[in-house]
């Protein structure tokens, strides 16, 4: 409460009840059984219980005087508990198992669709007496009556009579365009958009029931009959109107946080959700604090200036924190996207308004940005105290520390695989020109990420491998040149985040040329250009040269030492040359072999057995 005046807000208190407790997956039986609860604690707590036991006590009349927030919040939810459990028996009714008892279940369903109307009705009686007294504001009531005229409208387009419906609805199509129009705040002008386009489809499903010939035309029937009937449809409209006004003039010099307008080749981007509109305010507000040049981190190579600041551990924190903020928009949009394709509906925007699925890619293109330009900020960093080679190729002997490169390769790995998920994206694919100004850059960060990881097989004398990653990296630059020549020269969303110049993949170009012929002197500087399959193990003295064309090698001699010939004999021993040590070989009787003694018998045998005769 502010000035005495009670600070009641309708429609925003029942799309956050909405949305957290059931109706954003269309279950009407747990936000009917969270109604029923919240209506059970506010009765307690305003004391409006009718007594315990048998004996009934009956509630004192609810008088302007002693009306709190609370007793309008609880007309609300008896209003929404109502609503919802018509739903779920009108859901009931359309089962197939459901066939033999369904007029009973339309017709209970009439019935609590009746209460809902009779509780909106008091909650917008006590709010015009409410404003009266100068205890409430003109925007609150307006919410109020918003909600009502909704609910009277939809009951009576359940009811078939299309007509009062439609006339119904369009007035609360006009006080929700005024509420978007001259909204304080970023979320009251999407909480607005949001009612409004709830309520459209069934404005035009009206108008054809009706036979209109312009039924698609949802802002000209609302035109046409709020013109004509809200004054007799909304008590004293014309000042009503005139009072919000005034309150939004009276209030337009406060700070507000206001959602900058997205925009995206040229065209806005709406936001028609309020959940959208909290977490992209905090976006906003993380980007605030990062500022990032358009040339900065991007070229072939960096300076030690060049992104000094935002390659700090403050800088890179920044970016931290933004990333972490798109995170959760891109969660909340994933959820509103999950949510309304569960459901089976289709989006409830006007025809060529962009919804929640586009909504969506553009929240995710942005997440990939943000974290591109984070990982080309720690790569100039990175460079920035170490230029190994400058553009026209000239070496440099300042001694490179060896985790610099594989460091740089992981970077625009990572690079390259936000790239290759921005090309997926279906708002990519609708713009030609984007999807070829990422596939440039795209094919440009590989042939960086080759001409880098050649350095690190380099260090290791691998010249072979490198020169391969330098054709590799030749060929991308070509290939980026190609895509470069298609695009039609107007700017797009790429060209902020990562800018690609010409001058770039030329400077690419002339530098991997220069590097490729000095990768090759060095490697025949170092073994001669072999490769280092081809290099034996051991190195043949040079005598073998030169000793073998006058000196007659003992072949057999040398068989014998490696052991793949026979031992030699006494003879061979013999015939060895003086000097070497001699092998002795002795000689051993064989051993005799045991006869069969002459005599035979019995006794033979037994003296066989036992030894001895």
């Amino acid at each position: 409460m502010s000035d005495g005046k009670l600070s009641f807000q309708a429609l925003q208190l029942a799309n956050e009840q909405r949305s957290a407790y059931g109706l954003r997956y269309n279950d009407f039986t747990r936000y009917r059984k969270h109604c029923g609860n919240r209506t059970h604690r506010l009765r307690s707590t305003l004391k409006m219980t009718h007594g315990k036991g048998k004996d009934f006590k009956k509630l004192p009349p609810m008088t302007t005087d002693i009306i709190k927030e609370g007793h309008l919040q609880l007309l609300l939810f008896e209003a929404e508990r109502a609503w919802a459990h018509s739903q779920d028996l009108v859901a009931q009714a359309l089962l197939p198992t459901s066939v033999a008892h369904a007029g009973t279940l339309r017709h209970s369903a009439t019935g609590r669709f009746r209460r809902a109307v009779h509780w909106s009705t008091q909650l917008l009686s006590h709010c015009q007496s409410l404003y009266v007294s100068s205890r409430l504001k003109a925007s609150s009531l307006i919410q109020a009556t918003v909600y009502t005229l909704v609910v009277n409208g939809r009951f009576l387009r359940y009811r078939d009579d299309f007509e009062d419906a439609i006339i119904q609805l369009s007035v609360a199509r006009s006080l929700l365009d005024e509420l978007a129009e001259r909204a304080e705040t970023s979320r009251d002008q999407a909480l607005a958009t949001l009612f409004a386009d709830g309520i459209g489809p069934e404005i035009r499903y009206c108008a054809h029931e009706l036979g209109r010939e312009k039924a698609y035309d949802v802002d000209g029937i609302v035109k046409e009959l709020a013109g004509r009937h809200r004054g007799d449809i909304v008590e004293g409209y014309d000042g009503l109107i005139k009072a919000f006004r005034g309150e939004r003039a009276a209030g337009s010099g406060q700070d507000e946080k206001q959602l900058e307008t997205l925009m995206w080749e040229g065209q806005p981007v709406p936001v028609r959700n309020p959940e959208l509109v909290d977490v992209l305010l905090k976006v906003q507000e993380a980007e605030g604090k990062i500022a990032v040049p358009r040339d900065a981190g991007y070229g072939m190579v960096e300076g030690k200036k060049k992104g000094k600041g935002l390659g700090s551990k403050k800088g890179v924190a920044a970016f931290d924190g933004v990333l972490l903020a798109l995170s959760d928009a891109e969660e909340v949009a994933r959820k509103l996207l999950e949510a309304q394709q569960n459901a089976g509906t289709v989006s409830a925007a006007a025809g060529g308004t962009r919804d929640i699925q586009f909504v969506h890619g553009y929240i995710v293109y942005q997440l990939l940005s943000r974290r591109i330009q984070r990982d080309m900020v720690l790569v100039s960093t990175l460079l920035g105290s170490h230029t190994p080679r400058t553009e026209s190729g000239s070496k440099t002997k300042e001694q490179v520390d060896a985790r610099l490169y594989p460091a740089v390769v992981k970077l625009l790995d990572t690079v390259v695989q936000s790239l290759t998920q921005m090309r997926s994206l279906s708002n990519v694919d609708e713009s030609p020109d984007l999807a070829a100004a990422i596939e440039a850059r795209l094919t440009y960060t590989r042939a960086r990420r080759c001409f880098f990881l050649a350095q690190c097989y380099v260090a290791v004398k691998k010249y072979g491998e490198a020169l391969t990653l330098i054709q590799h990296a030749t060929l991308h630059v070509r290939e980026t040149r190609s895509v470069l020549a298609t695009l039609s020269g107007i700017p797009t969303p790429a060209d902020a985040s990562y800018p690609l110049a010409a001058a770039s993949v030329d400077a690419l170009d002339s530098t991997l040329s220069s590097v490729a012929a000095d990768m090759k002197n060095d490697w025949f500087a170092y073994n001669g250009g072999t490769l280092d399959g081809d290099l034996k193990t051991y190195k043949k003295p040079l005598f073998f040269d030169i000793g073998l064309n006058y000196v007659q090698l003992d072949m057999d001699r040398l068989m014998q030492r490696a052991g793949k010939a026979p031992l030699a004999t006494a003879r061979d021993e013999r015939e060895a040359p003086p000097g070497r040590s001699r092998v002795e070989v002795v000689v051993r009787s064989e051993t005799p072999q045991p006869t069969a003694p002459a005599g035979g018998g019995l006794g033979s045998l037994l003296g066989g057995w036992w030894g001895r005769r």
